[in-house]
Order: structure tokens, then sequence, then C-alpha cells
């Protein structure tokens, strides 16, 4: 089992920026890749961006939406996953939900943060 909690949301103009955090626990070596999604209220949960294991190249992917103002990273040392996010739009606010998959495809949830950003 894998137990992910999140921290770092809050409430940002448009145009600021937060750094969100996501600290794993529990049977940690068997995470491969870690992301973050979202989900606004009436939407569907999207994935915001993700990152691939060292092991297999540290591959990030973003989603059309972020790319350019969001950057995800990891710290294996700490067993830490963060997203920062740049040039904050309304239409950015959400729930964030870090996300881990581990070896045998089984995903695992944190219990989000929210993040709301006024125009």
């Amino acid at each position: 089992q894998v137990q992910l909690v999140e921290s770092g949301g809050g409430l940002v103009q448009a145009g600021g920026s937060l750094r969100l955090s996501c600290a794993a626990s529990g049977s940690i070596f068997s995470i491969d890749a870690l992301g973050w999604h979202r989900q606004a209220p009436g939407k569907q949960r999207e994935l915001v961006a993700m990152i691939s294991s060292i092991t297999t190249g540290g591959i990030t992917r973003y989603a059309d939406s972020v790319k350019g103002r969001f950057t995800i990273s990891r710290d294996n040392a700490v067993n830490k996953v963060y997203l920062q996010m740049n040039s904050l739009k309304p239409e950015d606010t959400a729930v964030y939900y870090c996300a881990a998959v581990d070896s045998w495809a089984k995903m695992y949830w944190g219990q989000g943060t929210q993040v709301t950003v006024s125009s």
C-alpha cells in the first residue's frame, strides 16, 4: 500500500504562483509514476502532469492547458513529488490530487488539496 498526502493549496490571484507538495509513504519502493490530477466542480478529473521513475528516465508529461506554466518534479530522497504552478488562471481552480501508480499498475490517490484562483 502507498499513502499520499498533499499540501500547498490555497487562494491566489490570477497570475500568481503556488507550489503543491505530495509526500509518499508505505510501499514506496513499488511506485513507478507519480502525478497530479485535478477536478473542477461539475467536471471530470483530468491529468495535469506526471513524471515517470528515474529508472525509466524521469519522463514528464503535461496537459496542454498547463504546458509552459506548470512544472512537475520528484525528489526520491524524501519521497516527494511537487507541482510548481505559475501564471495561474481562474480556470485552474480545482481540487488537486496527487496520484501514484505502482509496478502492478495499481493506482493510489491522496485526499486532495483545494486551489482557488481569483480573477
